[in-house]
């Protein structure tokens, strides 16, 4: 069992724009409880929520974004997020169909600099803890392939969005998937968040 000795909280991103951020409220607590099966890590059941543009997002190890729609990040917001991101941070953003457009576009405004990588199987958020070959598919939505990308400073992945998967939409039974696809999708998760707690 991995032990951990800090206290911390996953928060989600408030973004403008009119997408739905706030989809889903569960999901964050749904993890928390799952990876605490696993890992002794004191860990908040309860998500926070802040806005891009707040200096509170440097309170949080981990931000967690996800919607259907339009993005938009303010000057602001893009000049915070960069910061938060250079100095340890780590963003989740999981496109729950819809908002991929968008998303690409904003970000650039946060990472004029940088292009969003596909992260190959080999990078250890795949296999931190749970052993993936491959990124699981959670929902079909398009018959597309599954897709991780991701945004590195040095070798440090501070960035990971995830397309064609919706990874997070198996945190939740609310959308009737069998309990081996939320299993799966959980332990992608955990992963995911072992892996922004571990190699910052």
């Amino acid at each position: 069992m991995i032990q951990f000795l800090l206290s911390f909280q996953i928060a989600r991103l408030q973004y403008e724009g009119g997408g739905d951020w706030y989809n889903d409220p569960e999901v964050i607590p749904n993890l928390v409880r799952f990876i605490k099966k696993y890992a002794n890590i004191s860990l908040s059941e309860k998500q926070a929520v802040v806005k891009p543009s707040s200096k509170d997002i440097f309170k949080y190890p981990i931000l967690f974004m996800t919607g259907h729609g339009n993005v938009y990040f303010s000057d602001m917001d893009a000049r915070n997020l960069r910061e938060y991101l250079e100095r340890g941070g780590f963003l989740y953003v999981d496109d729950d169909y819809g908002m991929d457009y968008y998303f690409r576009r904003e970000i650039k405004k946060v990472f004029p600099d940088k292009e969003l990588e596909e992260i190959p199987t080999s990078h250890p958020i795949f296999n931190i803890y749970w052993k993936f070959d491959k990124l699981p598919k959670i929902h079909q939505h398009d018959d597309k392939s599954p897709k991780a990308y991701g945004i590195f400073i040095g070798e440090r992945l501070v960035l990971l969005y995830t397309y064609e998967t919706n990874i997070s939409d198996g945190w939740t039974d609310r959308h009737g998937d069998p309990l081996e696809v939320q299993e799966t999708a959980l332990k992608f998760g955990m992963n995911i968040v072992l892996y922004a707690l571990t190699l910052q």
